[in-house]
């Protein structure tokens, strides 16, 4: 297993990155603008009263919205999970926190993704790096994960892309799928799959889903690219290049879901990938959706001085961008925004 120092110095170079640098996909996107909401001129409905209220794994959440995983195992991010839980917790939403495997390694690490102190009754979920099945990780690791942060389900991230410009990524995903399975099967709460930014298909959905996962995150192309990311970690500048050649890799966000609902009507799907307004929440979950998830914005908002109140604030403002949006759509719940036929530009 990797020295837990390493572990810790890529995870603050991670949040370092995303903050400082333009690491936005390129010369792909998301798909949402290329999708518009009908207008209703007499929607018929009171503005105060449109119900955005839905449960996730068992739980109740005010909003379809899951603030997605990012960040854990530096002691520096322990502030920034804290806040995002804090204010998830009052807005009541969902959360994820990032890839566990640091404080698997090293325990002394565990605090920094614990928030359950703060966020008692949210849907919150664990986080491991599916390819570490294939790294000496096993149930064993993804039960400690859940019971680390006592969460209700574990998302298994796949990241290809990354891990294959990462300077010290992990690239052997032979064999995983079946792997996973054995993890649905053995593991006490629901396994989820996540893409982290190139999205997931039909083809893989099915396969996940027959494999026994039953709630599948997109993660679709067009918001962060991690291979951008990476792309500042290089040592020379040749790997930089190969690592921004990537930069448009991956299927957008809108596909994604559209196709991911398509296969699998039964399946919970999350749509992420690029989420920046309460817009694109209501049309993801138009699209197929049901839960919205976004990442980006969250984190700038938990290193505001002001840490939960400034991610309260922001994502209050998705929250009733959503409202409106489903407001003059005539639409006066998520069961009335499922049904939505979106007309597409051109």
């Amino acid at each position: 297993m990797p020295d837990s120092s390493m572990t810790e110095s890529r995870k603050l170079d991670h949040v370092r990155i995303v903050l400082n640098e333009n690491v936005d996909a390129k010369g792909v996107a998301t798909g949402f603008a290329a999708y518009r909401l009908p207008h209703t001129a007499l929607p018929e409905l009171d503005l105060n009263s449109i119900i955005t209220s839905t449960t996730f794994l068992g739980k109740p959440m005010q909003a379809p919205l899951l603030i997605s995983s990012m960040t854990g195992g530096a002691h520096a991010a322990e502030r920034i999970n804290l806040a995002l839980a804090e204010a998830a917790e009052h807005l009541g939403l969902a959360m994820g926190v990032g890839s566990q495997r640091a404080a698997v390694i090293d325990p002394r690490l565990s605090s920094t993704y614990q928030v359950r102190r703060v966020a008692p009754t949210i849907p919150l979920m664990a986080n491991m790096g599916a390819v570490q099945l294939n790294y000496s990780f096993g149930i064993e690791h993804c039960r400690r994960a859940v019971e680390m942060i006592e969460a209700d389900a574990l998302i298994l991230h796949l990241n290809p892309l990354q891990e294959a410009v990462q300077p010290e990524g992990d690239v052997n995903f032979g064999g995983l799928l079946a792997k996973i399975e054995a993890v649905c099967r053995e593991l006490p709460v629901p396994v989820i799959a996540k893409e982290v930014g190139n999205g997931i298909g039909a083809r893989d959905a099915q396969r996940l889903y027959d494999a026994g996962v039953r709630i599948i995150d997109v993660a679709g192309a067009g918001g962060t690219s991690w291979s951008e990311v990476e792309r500042f970690r290089q040592r020379t500048d040749n790997e930089s290049r190969v690592a921004s050649t990537f930069a448009g890799w991956g299927l957008p966000t809108t596909e994604a879901i559209r196709q991911v609902r398509a296969a699998l009507p039964e399946a919970v799907i999350i749509g992420s990938g690029g989420i920046r307004s309460g817009i694109d929440i209501t049309k993801a979950i138009a699209l197929g959706a049901d839960l919205a998830g976004t990442a980006k914005p969250a984190l700038f908002d938990s290193v505001n001085e002001r840490g939960s109140e400034a991610v309260i604030e922001g994502l209050q403002g998705y929250i009733q961008e959503l409202r409106i949006a489903m407001f003059c759509s005539g639409c006066a719940d998520l069961h009335a925004l499922r049904s939505l036929n979106l007309e597409k530009y051109g």
